[in-house]
């Protein structure tokens, strides 16, 4: 938006949600800019107050939707409104390296053409180096620049358990949350409802959200989520990209992420204030298995289930990292970073062990079944478990059968996790139903090389991570929630999202600073002259009828 308005002219943005489009427009009609969007829910009054503001050069800024702006009529009106900047939002869309593939996007390159090579940005959040490769060929006439800002969220505390009782352990981290607003990660539409139900149950106000509900009750349960503080949104994948609501204050998963670029850029809802949010990431092997499936039974070329299959490998290494997180995360994205200390592994909600003689025992287990079994089988062989598949296979007379009778079979399957992580072993290339004992795994095997084992915190409970208040101590705390009753009421009334009336930030500065006239007002970050003069008297009313206690 910057740029735009640094430049002049009109700037056509390319958006690929509709919600998206929405909050943008609303944002900047709150700041007096000129914006206007395009797209399928446009009705024939809007539509018609964009052409003539292209026609009469009013506009600043034309959201549109990839799909509306390939038609020819559009097109058309756009070369007579001689657009001055192509801003492609969610770039890595046009990516098939990315996580967010959309077809459409793939021919944007034609509008840059048609608009005589107008000068073109793509910007994303969430695109490592193949995938940025792929969007500046797709995308751009000739080579672009590239410009590549740190991944690091340092505001966002990084956490991951392995799955027990999800429910239970959603439940605990909810504990002390009342009137935050967060969203849940579901892998599946069903477990959307089940979890939304569950935590309605216990006076949570929780609504659920997938592209399996009608228009409306999407739209009615995103505007409770945007306008209202303390939802909890239950969501599959289906939620989110659109959604630009900057005190969400925790991104949890119920179930494992499809990719490390999914992970990141959902996790990346929380916290965009500034203020400290938490994330917090369940797995298990069984959804590690689903993914590997999906991959495998996929109708995607070989080449690009051996760069998913990567990608699920990384994954699966920072969920199973003895190292830092933030520093494991980063480093994925290409960067080297110290240890963070804010993520549960180095606040010492782990611990790690010499590993080397559980290490060894998996690995024989692996080949006295010659890789031909994964890791629910060897668990259940190592700890003893004489399971119908146990038996009858005969691995109940294998000498490492009930080796580790010390450990359950749980246990086991995240040691074999850590070995699959760590490449100790792997899947035989040539047979992906395989599993190898790799070089590296040999010389732990032989003795020749320790392992340094991940092992939760078992039978005590891990001492709560840090969490900044996101309502810092010198704030008067009736004054805030005053505040923000007023703020809320407005958003209803205007039926937009509250932030854009006013971020959290900007009312816990107007709480901590106590602005007595409207020019200390307009000195609070986030109150610019045309929400000053909008909203300023509203907000010094509720000020002054809150005295220092």
């Amino acid at each position: 938006q910057l740029p735009a308005l640094v430049r002049g002219g009109l700037t056509l943005v390319v958006s690929p949600l509709i919600a998206l489009m929405r909050d943008q427009v609303a944002q900047l009609g709150e700041l007096g800019i000129p914006a206007a969007a395009l797209n399928s829910a446009s009705e024939g009054s809007e539509r018609q107050r964009v052409m003539r503001g292209l026609r009469d050069g009013s506009l600043r800024l034309l959201y549109v939707a990839p799909e509306r702006l390939l038609r020819e009529d559009t097109l058309a009106l756009l070369k007579e409104a001689q657009v001055a900047l192509l801003a492609i939002d969610e770039a890595h869309c046009v990516s098939q390296w990315g996580h967010d593939f959309r077809p459409e996007y793939r021919r944007l390159r034609e509008v840059a053409e048609a608009l005589d090579g107008v000068q073109t940005i793509a910007v994303t959040a969430t695109a490592d180096g193949p995938t940025r490769d792929d969007v500046a060929e797709r995308l751009f006439l000739r080579r672009p620049r590239v410009f590549v800002r740190s991944f690091d969220r340092p505001n966002l505390f990084l956490a991951m358990r392995p799955k027990g009782n999800a429910t239970r352990q959603l439940a605990e981290k909810l504990d002390g949350r009342r009137g935050e607003s967060g969203v849940i990660y579901c892998a599946s539409r069903r477990r959307v409802e089940e979890l939304a139900q569950e935590l309605s149950a216990s006076g949570w106000r929780a609504l659920p959200y997938h592209a399996g509900f009608d228009h409306e009750t999407r739209s009615r349960n995103q505007d409770a989520f945007l306008q209202e503080d303390g939802v909890v949104m239950c969501a599959t994948v289906a939620f989110g990209m659109g959604v630009d609501k900057p005190d969400v204050r925790f991104v949890f998963h119920a179930d494992m992420p499809s990719s490390i670029e999914a992970y990141y850029q959902e996790i990346g809802r929380a916290g965009r204030d500034g203020l400290p949010a938490d994330t917090f990431t369940l797995y298990g092997a069984g959804d590690i298995e689903l993914r590997r499936r999906q991959i495998l039974e996929g109708g995607a070329p070989d080449e690009r289930k051996r760069i998913e299959m990567a990608k699920l490998d990384d994954l699966v290494t920072l969920c199973e990292t003895a190292r830092c997180r933030r520093q494991v995360l980063l480093g994925m994205f290409g960067e080297e970073a110290p240890a963070c200390g804010h993520c549960d592994v180095c606040n010492g909600a782990v611990r790690v062990i010499d590993g080397s003689l559980e290490a060894q025992k998996a690995l024989s287990a692996v080949l006295r079944t010659s890789g031909r079994f994964f890791f629910g089988h060897l668990a259940n062989i190592l700890s003893g478990k004489a399971s119908e598949a146990v038996t009858r296979h005969g691995h109940d007379q294998l000498k490492t059968f009930g080796v580790g009778k010390d450990r359950a079979p749980a246990e086991w399957r995240g040691v074999l996790r850590q070995l699959l992580s760590a490449k100790l072993i792997d899947h035989d290339r040539a047979d992906r139903d395989r599993l190898i004992v790799t070089d590296d795994g040999r010389r732990v095997l032989r003795g020749e090389a320790p392992f340094a084992l991940r092992e939760d915190v078992v039978g005590k409970k891990p001492r709560r991570e840090k969490r900044l208040a996101p309502t810092p101590d010198e704030a008067d705390g009736d004054l805030l929630t005053a505040l923000k009753a007023l703020r809320g009421a407005m958003a209803r009334a205007q039926k937009q999202p509250a932030y854009v009336i006013f971020p959290d930030r900007t009312l816990i500065e107007m709480a901590k600073a106590r602005p007595a006239t409207l020019e200390d007002l307009g000195a609070v970050h986030g109150v610019g002259a045309a929400k000053l003069q909008k909203y300023g008297g509203a907000f010094l009313a509720v000020i002054r009828d809150h005295p220092n206690a």
